[in-house]
């Protein structure tokens, strides 16, 4: 599990390697995405959260992924001159993190008939169903939504290596 201020480190140098001076790095709090190239902000971002709980590795591509959207532009997307730049980099990972998320932040917990869990960040607004269960929306599988209360000491603990 990495160090928070052994990432910093990590990203100042890339940023000053491979952008210009008017590029920032911060942690945010994402739950469930790794990091963010903000182009507007001029600013790369990882989750605080899914930071501390990947290995030194993950996070350091992670850091390579975003640092290749800011060279590339926002309309590169995860297109031919993304993957080029990044590959160029030595980014190895693919265009998306199929990682752990912080699902102990999620305050909705839906439970199938079948007792499959799914988490959600945000309130759900319609039906859903288990896609374990079933590929397309089906009633017998409906979720049983459920808000729980995140306490400041469960988001303390979220921050610590598992």
């Amino acid at each position: 599990m990495s160090d928070l201020k052994r990432v910093q480190v990590w990203a100042d140098a890339l940023i000053a390697l491979h952008l210009d001076g008017t590029w920032t790095f911060g942690f945010d709090n994402a739950k469930r995405r790794a990091g963010l190239c903000d182009y507007g902000r001029k600013r790369i971002s990882v989750s605080r959260y899914l930071t501390a709980r990947y290995d030194d590795d993950t996070n350091h591509q992670t850091l390579l992924h975003e640092v290749a959207h800011a060279i590339a532009g926002p309309s590169a997307g995860h297109g031919a001159a993304w993957k080029r730049v990044a590959r160029d980099l030595g980014y190895v990972g693919g265009t998306t993190h199929r990682g752990e998320t912080a699902t102990e932040l999620a305050p909705w917990v839906g439970v199938c008939p079948n007792g499959h869990t799914a988490y959600r960040h945000r309130r759900p607004t319609r039906p859903t169903s288990c896609v374990q269960c079933s590929k397309r929306y089906d009633e017998r599988y409906r979720f049983r939504w459920a808000k729980r209360e995140i306490t400041a000491a469960v988001r303390r603990a979220a921050l610590l290596p598992r």
